[in-house]
């Protein structure tokens, strides 16, 4: 919470996200619509302002939405650790929870209030559920009918926060395809869990349904080959950038392009050895991540699942940004990073 409030804040996107809440305190007004897509769209529901919202109900101080922000990250950052070390017992603890606690992009952006920030927790608890319901991932950690409450729950969050909510359907769609096929009728089960999740998060979007209908977010679908250009870029296109949630990608938060970080390292002289160190480590890492995916024999066998679901999921993000009008930046799929620290994890653990 330190760190967050420490952050920038008056950028245009911090302050619109914060606004949002305020406005909800302030007037006692539902908030039918959330971040902005574009000047003129809106996404629809009542989640955003809430979140911002309601901790002003319970401290009205300005640092109160910042409190609820960083319970709602380290208890998702807390889930995804127990699950990882749970998966990848021979890693030592203190290893994977200090670094998913310290990432750049855990810390850099989950602590401050931005629409992404709340969207790490709709991740997480998606990725996680859909791990231990997808059949060639499953390890029975968490019983199939609350992964699938998770997962529900978790889609209706995202859809209130980001449109990066329709990269999660295609992973809905495959894991209850494969668990028909190993459960055949059973998986109605299932399936009513989902639905019972999906309604608690998703009843927020209800009221804005009934009073404007289903929003304009589908103008924003459009064939966009301009974005074509960014694919062959492999460190800061789609793939890089996948993998850069689970690297140490320190250039990103200490200025917005090279003059502000040189001057940041200027007027931080004692950093420049540690920037320079962990540059050259966060250079090395996603390279380290992509030779490790051909490696064949690995000590747990869901090995070759883990990395044909991670290519499976980066080629998504390729086929999604050609109708997307949002150039693919790290920030525009952070719902993803779950996936990547998994494969990350899977990657270093004979190392570690």
């Amino acid at each position: 919470m330190w760190f967050g409030l420490c952050s920038e804040f008056w950028f245009e996107d911090e302050k619109q996200i914060y606004l949002l809440g305020l406005k909800f305190y302030a007037t006692r007004a539902w908030p039918y619509f959330g971040p902005d897509v574009t000047p003129f769209i809106q996404i629809p529901g009542a989640l955003q302002g809430l979140l911002v919202g309601l901790p002003f109900f319970i401290a009205p101080v300005p640092e109160a939405p910042y409190v609820l922000l960083n319970l709602l990250s380290f208890a998702s950052l807390c889930l995804l650790a127990w699950y990882t070390t749970r998966r990848l017992p021979e890693i030592p603890s203190w290893i994977v929870w200090a670094w998913l606690l310290t990432a750049p992009w855990t810390l850099g952006l989950s602590t401050h209030v931005l629409n992404p920030s709340y969207v790490l927790t709709g991740g997480m608890l998606f990725f996680v559920g859909f791990l231990e319901l997808f059949p060639p991932t499953n390890r029975q950690l968490i019983k199939a009918r609350l992964a699938s409450f998770m997962m529900g729950c978790a889609l209706c969050w995202v859809m209130q926060l980001h449109m990066s909510w329709v990269a999660l359907v295609p992973f809905v769609l495959v894991a209850f395809y494969l668990r028909a096929r190993s459960e055949g009728r059973k998986v109605w089960r299932v399936a009513l869990w989902f639905m019972s999740g999906a309604l608690v998060t998703g009843s927020l979007l209800v009221p804005t349904y009934l009073r404007y209908g289903t929003g304009d977010t589908s103008q924003v679908v459009l064939f966009n080959l301009d974005n074509l250009r960014h694919y062959p870029n492999i460190i800061e296109g789609i793939l890089g950038r996948f993998l850069s949630f689970a690297r140490f990608e320190l250039p990103r938060f200490i200025g917005g392009n090279t003059q502000q970080r040189l001057a940041f390292v200027r007027e931080h002289l004692w950093l420049a050895p540690f920037v320079l160190f962990l540059t050259a480590v966060g250079i090395m890492q996603p390279i380290a991540l992509v030779a490790l995916w051909f490696k064949r024999w690995h000590e747990h066998k869901d090995w070759p699942a883990i990395k044909y679901l991670t290519l499976a999921t980066v080629l998504l993000l390729y086929t999604l940004f050609l109708f997307s009008f949002r150039k693919p930046h790290s920030h525009t799929f952070y719902v993803l990073l779950p996936l990547a620290m998994i494969y990350s994890f899977y990657c270093w653990s004979p190392y570690l």
